[in-house]
C-alpha cells in the first residue's frame, strides 16, 4: 500500500510576523509588511518596496541563543528561527530508531555576509566558509541535530516548494521516516540589484493579477513544515496530508516563462494527476502571482488551459509578506495549510481591475468557512523551474 505523508509541524518567520500566529493575524486582517528598507544598507532605501522583517541579526542571534557561535548569514538565521517553531509544533524528539531528513531551498546564501566582509576578509575570513547555498542546511542540521539526511536544493523560487516535494517523495520510497522541509532567503544588495536592472521591481505596493501590476516587492523570510509517513503520527496533531506535487522545467528563457504558460500548466496537471483529484475538487489556489507583466499573464494563461472557465478562488499572498525567493514556495505552503486548518481563503490586496487578455479575478476579501478540503500552492523559477503543491485534508 502507497504510504500517506502527513504535516504535523509549521514554523514561519515573514515581514508579516515572527510566528504561525502573527502570519494568519496579518492575513485575516488584509494587512502587509511591505514598506522602507531600514536595516540592509543599500541605494534604494527611499525608492523602492520591500518586504523587510524589522529585526536585526543580532536580534535574532540573540533570541535563538546563538551569541556564541559564528556569527550566522541572515537566511541561516531565519531559517533556524522557522524550524524551531515548525519542530517543537510537531513534538519532535530525538529517537535514533527514526530516519530523519531535513531539506531546505534557498537560492541567497549567505550573500549577506559576503556583501559585508569581501572588500575586508582579512578581517573576517568566516563569510567564506557560510557563503554556499549549502551552509544554512547544515546548520540547521547541526541546530536540531539531524544526521541521517542533509540536502539543499537551490532552483530559484521553487527551491522551497522543490524541497517539500523531495521530502515527501522520500518519506513515500522508505528512506526516511519524516523530514524537516522548507525555504529560506534574506534580502542582499545581490538580489535587489539583481531585480532592479531586469526593472522588475514596483517603486509601490505591488498589485498580482492586477491590469496595472508594474512589478514585485522583493520580501525575505523562511517557511519549514514537518512532514512524517502516516504510520509515526496517528496519535498526533496532522495538519493536513501532502496529496500531490510535481516539478517540471519549460526551459523557454532564464527569467521570463513561456506565452503559453506551458511550464506552470504542466506543473499543476501533473501535480493532480499524482494526488488522484479532479480538477473540480481543488478549492483554493495559493497563486504564484508575483506582479509582473510576464508572470501574472502566462500563470492565468495556465490556469484556464487547465481548469477553463472554472478557475477555482485564487489569490497572491506576495502582496502581504513580499517575494521571498527561495522562501516562496515554504512559505505560501504554510498559507495553504492554515487556509485547510482554519477553513479560510486569504485576500489578494491591492487588486484593482483584471488582466484584460483574461478576465480573471483573484479573491480580494476574507472568505471564511470556505468549504476548504484541497489547496493547490504553485511556485515558479527563473529558467522555468515550476512546482506544484496540493495539501489535502483528512
Amino acid at each position: 500500500m502507497r504510504k500517506r505523508v502527513f504535516v504535523t509541524g509549521i514554523g514561519i518567520i515573514s515581514a508579516t510576523g515572527n510566528n504561525v500566529a502573527e502570519n494568519f493575524q496579518t492575513l485575516i486582517n488584509k494587512k502587509h509588511g511591505i514598506g522602507k528598507i531600514e536595516l540592509l544598507d543599500t541605494i534604494h532605501k527611499e525608492g523602492i518596496m520591500f518586504g523587510e522583517i524589522k529585526q536585526s541579526n543580532d536580534e535574532l542571534e540573540q533570541k535563538l541563543n546563538l551569541t556564541n557561535v559564528i556569527h550566522y548569514p541572515r537566511t541561516t538565521l531565519l531559517a533556524i528561527h522557522a524550524a524551531k517553531e515548525a519542530y517543537e509544533d510537531a513534538c519532535l524528539s530525538e529517537d535514533s530508531t527514526l530516519k530523519t531528513g531535513i531539506i531546505l531551498g534557498t537560492s541567497t546564501g549567505g550573500m549577506d555576509k559576503t556583501e559585508q566582509f569581501h572588500h575586508k576578509s582579512h578581517e573576517n575570513t568566516d563569510f567564506i566558509l557560510t557563503h554556499n547555498c549549502g551552509f544554512t542546511t547544515e546548520a540547521l542540521a547541526d541546530y536540531l541535530n539531524i544526521e541521517d539526511f542533509v540536502s539543499t536544493i537551490s532552483t530559484a523560487c521553487s527551491s522551497g516548494a522543490n524541497a517539500i516535494l523531495l521530502g515527501v517523495r522520500l518519506i513515500k520510497h522508505g528512506i526516511l521516516d519524516r523530514v524537516v522541509v522548507g525555504g529560506a532567503d534574506a534580502l542582499s544588495k545581490f538580489t535587489i540589484n539583481g531585480f532592479n536592472t531586469l526593472f522588475l521591481l514596483d517603486k509601490n505596493l505591488c498589485s498580482p493579477f492586477d491590469k496595472n501590476r508594474k512589478g514585485l516587492n522583493l520580501g525575505e523570510g523562511a517557511g519549514v513544515i514537518v512532514i512524517e509517513d502516516e504510520n509515526l503520527c496517528r496519535d498526533k496533531k496532522r495538519y493536513c496530508e501532502v496529496k500531490g506535487y510535481a516539478n517540471n522545467n519549460d526551459a523557454h528563457h532564464q527569467t521570463a516563462t513561456s506565452s503559453d504558460g506551458q511550464g506552470a500548466y504542466l506543473s499543476m496537471k501533473n501535480a493532480l494527476e499524482v494526488s488522484g483529484l479532479k480538477k473540480e475538487d481543488i478549492q483554493y489556489i495559493n497563486a504564484h502571482g508575483t506582479g509582473t507583466d510576464n508572470n501574472d499573464l502566462t500563470e492565468g494563461i495556465a490556469l484556464k488551459r487547465l481548469f477553463g472557465e472554472n478557475v477555482p478562488r485564487f489569490s497572491s499572498t506576495k502582496a502581504n509578506t513580499g517575494h521571498t525567493l527561495g522562501a516562496a514556495g515554504a512559505i505560501e505552503a504554510v498559507f495553504s495549510i492554515l487556509s485547510i486548518e482554519y477553513d479560510i481563503i486569504f485576500p489578494n490586496l491591492n487588486f484593482k481591475e483584471p488582466i484584460p487578455e483574461l478576465s480573471l479575478s483573484p479573491v480580494v476579501e476574507v472568505i471564511k468557512n470556505a468549504g476548504i478540503k484541497n489547496v493547490m500552492s504553485s511556485s515558479y523559477g527563473f529558467g522555468g523551474n515550476e512546482s506544484t503543491l496540493i495539501f489535502s485534508k483528512e
